[in-house]
């Protein structure tokens, strides 16, 4: 009986311990920590989104794995954190898994998330086994121009102006004109206008802006792990396109939603679901 006492004690202090650490500035992020499984999941959100877009996956999966649910700084009233990058966010969570030894977990990453998800796969490969990529590319700006190539330096200045310079009203109804395109699920809407606004808008403008110059297709190579790739509805009638963007990534297994927008998790909730429990299992 002590032992057990002892033991659930050392769990519990683990777990405060995380939440303080990652909430303290150290991580550009903060984390929640659920369920005990021996197998770890880490859930990234997308743009502007706070961690809570996982809730309903989270809530199948925390029964048999022990999942960190992040949301990263500046995003949903999440404190901003100076001059964030792409990199930077990527190295941070790399770091995270490194310190707190979370073993080979598996990184499910929406949006963003997604591409911070196969940054980690190409550039840490002995730190996971395997990545789930939510309706994200290697390169979004490819899409419209393949022909598309990062810049050295990229000037961020007049993007970084126009969302910083609106008013709280033109701001919040432009994300309430914007959602609707993203997620068909009208229960919803309201919750993911709500993470928008409470967002740090220059963060939301850099990291908008470094996303759009970030290029993945050759780095993907470097991919060896599993990778599930889960595309909204609409992307099955770009297939050759998305073919060219995922061919350097050997391992993707992509597979389209059968309904709704880019929210994949709340518009086609039971399909998405179905698709991690297979490949988690796996």
């Amino acid at each position: 009986m002590k032992k057990f006492v002892s033991f659930t004690i050392v769990i519990i202090f683990f777990a405060l311990t995380i939440n303080a650490y990652c909430q303290d500035n150290n991580f550009p992020f903060e984390v929640k920590k659920t369920g005990e499984g021996k197998q770890s999941l880490i859930f990234i959100p997308g743009f502007s989104c706070s961690g809570e877009v996982w809730n309903e996956t989270t809530s199948v999966f925390e029964k048999d794995y022990t999942c960190y649910v992040l949301t990263m700084a500046g995003f949903a009233g999440v404190p901003p954190q100076s001059d964030p990058t792409f990199q930077s966010w990527e190295k941070g969570i790399a770091y995270f898994i490194e310190q707190f030894k979370i073993e080979k977990p598996v990184i499910i990453g929406h949006s963003m998330g997604g591409g911070l998800a196969m940054a980690i796969a190409a550039d840490y490969p002995r730190l996971i086994s395997k990545i789930v990529v939510v309706d994200a590319l290697p390169c979004l700006a490819a899409l419209m121009d393949n022909s598309f190539k990062s810049k050295d330096t990229n000037d961020c200045s007049a993007i970084i102006s126009q969302i910083t310079s609106a008013t709280n009203e033109e701001f919040y109804q432009m994300q309430k004109k914007s959602v609707p395109q993203m997620l068909a699920d009208t229960s919803k809407q309201t919750l993911v206008v709500d993470w928008s606004v409470k967002s740090d808008r220059k963060t939301l403008a850099e990291m908008y802006c470094d996303f759009s110059n970030t290029d993945l297709r050759e780095k993907t190579a470097l991919i060896e792990c599993p990778a599930l790739v889960l595309l909204e509805s609409y992307f099955v009638n770009f297939k050759p396109a998305l073919n060219e963007q995922f061919k350097n990534l050997k391992t993707a297994n992509i597979q389209y939603a059968t309904k709704g927008l880019h929210f994949i998790m709340y518009d086609d909730t039971e399909w998405f679901i179905e698709q991690l429990i297979s490949f988690v299992k796996q």
